[in-house]
């Protein structure tokens, strides 16, 4: 404790500055590209992100000259190709500026070649059978959408090229490209739909805005924990007496230490361009969020993964670590990241956004309406895109949205639907007018005073110009569940165009084609909306009789990616190929028995050389006692209570020992499975019932052995202690 009470670090924070000053300093962005490059290879740069067609190779010289120049101009010595493989981490290797030529001559090269295109070992990240060991070529290549920019580690500087990675065959192995296909896609769908109202729009982009949460303990605490070490979470450790019952963490004072770190990190994330707006406690003690400015999905994706990198590494100067497992803790609440979704025009509408006038507000209602269809027809695929080991632990467990997918819209948008479904007719009529003059702008304050009181235990709620997907586990890269929404409204968007225009042949009227077909829409998806308090027992039995699923275990909601649906859905959009799709089930399907697996052994080795050996000394203390006090002759009566406490350790250290013992056989039987699916299976119902069980007996001792003897930091310490 002595440690942890005299942590003195050197600390960065803004030095002073402003935070307009540090943003964006170490990012290649338009500004520095205007300043480093030619007027031609600007333009072809610009056109290319503006575009999203690809670059012109020629241009790829004076390009890599000009980011070369400026980043060793910030001190960069080093590049590096950045990459979202399907880790949950990101990866990069770097290679420096510096080589020699035929002639012995040492120079500084970085040329068109090396910027576009790098070739990383594909055999040795997670690939579900694409690539074998024998077949380890794969590539990664430059996404000019997204900015280069400079990380600073230590001493050193290194240039950092956003890229995706894909197989030597053209299949995709990371989170960026289907992201980048779903996005082309979706703005393609959008644009043809928004040509009824507007002709103007020539792209629509998809926008996110991630709300980051984490827990923060002292780092020689966490070190002392091995199951915090080497799974993110505590497997044992009983609640304290304090949790976060009396609901004094939420938006309190930030806590001197952390928000020392806080500054820290946020001046790093500023430097690389990561929008950072707000900062706040949140439920649980120890718990806090981050949440950033709304920004085109990929830079956001992108951003998130970066943040979550830059908190890492700065904890450790303050001799912190921060968790971002969906639940670290018992008994308190875990963490998510409520990925904010929207669509905005080039013309600058926001298409979830009421309008003020009769037309822009039908703009308005047709993607809102998709949106909600699309999470009614593929409901089950949305739940599989969130479905993970950590995040099973948080899901539905009266902290966050279960595992069942519903969409709340509060009460006015509730009766504009409610009103359109009863009111539009067959032919065109007086009432369709009307519904066609419908003024939501002006219920716009009585639109925003109900989504501020917003239901937080919907895991799809609208929440005034934009739907938040609450159901996103903290540790998830983004960009997994933004591909599947992206999927499938451009899906439903398809089928709504070709829906509207076969109603316009036959002589329907535009506006009134729309709106019938909205009335279908909304008719056909109204099981999905839900308006009361998901986490009620009540609602779970209402879901099942309206048909909707309740995946609770990541193996059973994984099986959604591999219907026949979804592989048309995918295939037709083209996101994955069937390959790619089996792949990335398989893949999933291996990190969540991988993640099972070594929590298993972890909590195999905290019972059997921590807990027992503890409790044991502790029993050996008790008999000791008992056999003096017997040995003095007094009567039973009067040592009852230690032979109790005997009793009852003894029965918590037997029961431990035989339901380790039970736990590893269960895992042996697993590991035989050769079928991941059957595997995954067995860990989740033969081998993850265990921990609960062993848990119940460990945290029942560390009541009652001594507090001396206990061999691990408690949660009063790692929760309280900062």
């Amino acid at each position: 404790m002595k440690e942890v009470a005299n942590q003195k670090v050197k600390i960065g924070h803004y030095n002073g500055k402003k935070i307009t000053h540090l943003f964006a300093c170490n990012v290649f962005n338009a500004k520095a590209a205007r300043e480093w490059l030619s007027d031609e290879a600007y333009k072809s740069l610009m056109h290319s992100i503006k575009s999203g067609n690809k670059l012109e190779r020629r241009m790829a010289d004076g390009i890599a000259a000009g980011l070369k120049a400026w980043a060793e101009e910030k001190g960069a010595t080093h590049y590096t190709h950045w990459f979202q493989p399907l880790t949950g981490t990101t990866a990069e290797k770097h290679d420096s500026f510096f080589t020699i030529k035929g002639d012995g001559t040492a120079i500084e090269e970085f040329d068109g070649n090396a910027l576009i295109q790098q070739e990383p070992d594909a055999s040795s990240f997670p690939n579900g059978g694409i690539r074998a060991t024998f077949e380890a070529r794969g590539y990664t290549a430059w996404d000019p959408s997204s900015p280069a920019f400079i990380v600073e580690t230590g001493y050193g500087k290194t240039l950092c090229i956003p890229t995706i990675f894909i197989a030597y065959s053209g299949e995709s192995l990371d989170h960026k490209a289907p992201l980048l296909k779903s996005l082309a896609e979706l703005n393609t769908a959008a644009v043809d739909v928004c040509h009824y109202f507007d002709k103007n729009v020539s792209k629509v982009t998809a926008t996110l805005g991630w709300e980051q949460e984490y827990f923060i303990v002292d780092e020689n605490l966490a070190d002392a924990r091995p199951d915090l070490m080497m799974c993110g979470r505590t497997l044992v450790g009983h609640s304290p007496a304090k949790g976060q019952q009396l609901e004094d963490h939420y938006f309190g004072a930030i806590p001197e230490r952390l928000f020392e770190y806080m500054q820290d990190f946020e001046a790093e994330a500023y430097k690389v361009g990561i929008p950072l707006r707000t900062r706040h406690n949140e439920v649980a003690p120890g718990q806090f969020e981050c949440a950033p400015i709304f920004e085109e999905c990929n830079i956001a994706v992108d951003h998130n993964s970066l943040l979550m990198d830059t908190m890492h590494r700065v904890a450790k100067r303050h001799k912190l670590k921060v968790l971002l497992h969906e639940k670290p803790f018992a008994g308190v609440n875990g963490s998510g990241k409520h990925n904010n979704w929207s669509l905005s025009t080039d013309t600058g509408v926001n298409l979830l956004a009421p309008g003020k006038t009769p037309r822009t507000n039908l703009m308005f209602l047709t993607f809102f309406v998709n949106t909600i269809k699309a999470v009614h027809d593929y409901a089950d695929l949305l739940r599989a895109a969130i479905a993970s080991a950590s995040n099973d632990h948080r899901l539905g467990a009266n902290e966050a949205p279960p595992a069942i997918m519903s969409v709340y819209l509060g009460s006015y948008l509730t009766k504009v639907l409610d009103e359109i479904e009863e009111r539009v007719t067959e032919k065109f009529s007086e009432q369709d007018e009307a519904i066609l003059k419908l003024d939501i702008h002006k219920q716009i304050p009585e639109l925003l005073l109900d989504n501020t009181d917003r239901n937080r235990t919907s895991p799809f709620a609208f929440t005034g110009n934009k739907f938040e997907f609450r159901a996103v586990g903290s540790s998830a890269n983004c960009a997994g569940p933004m591909v599947v929404l992206n999927t499938i409204v451009t899906a439903t968007l398809k089928k709504f165009k070709q829906e509207v225009d076969g109603l316009i042949r036959k002589g329907e009227k535009k506006e009134i084609a729309i709106l019938h077909v909205l009335q279908s829409y909304i008719r056909d998806s109204k099981v999905i909306r839900f308006e009361g308090d998901n986490y009620s027992d009540e609602w779970a039995e209402e879901a099942a009789q309206r048909g909707l699923s309740n995946f609770k275990t990541t193996p059973e909601a994984l099986g959604a990616f591999v219907t026949e649906s979804s592989k048309e859905l995918f295939i037709q959009n083209g996101i994955y190929s069937e390959r790619e799709l089996e792949a990335r089930y398989e893949i999933m399907l291996e990190e969540y028995v991988k993640k099972v697996q070594i929590e298993a052994r972890i909590l195999g080795f905290l019972a059997t050389s921590h807990i027992l050996p503890a409790s044991i000394a502790y029993q050996n203390e008790l008999i000791t006692n008992v056999t003096g006090l017997k040995s003095l002759g007094l009567a039973e009566d009067s040592y009852r209570s230690q032979l109790n406490i005997l009793k009852v350790t003894s029965n918590h250290i037997q029961e431990i020992n035989d339901n380790v013992e039970a736990m590893i056989a269960a895992r042996k039987v697993a590991n035989k499975e050769e079928n991941m699916h059957q595997r995954a299976d067995e860990y989740c119902h033969q081998v993850k019932p265990y921990f609960d069980k062993i848990r119940y007996h460990a945290d029942k001792l560390e009541l009652i052995v001594d507090d001396k003897l206990w061999p691990l930091p408690k949660y009063r310490e790692l929760l309280y202690i900062r």
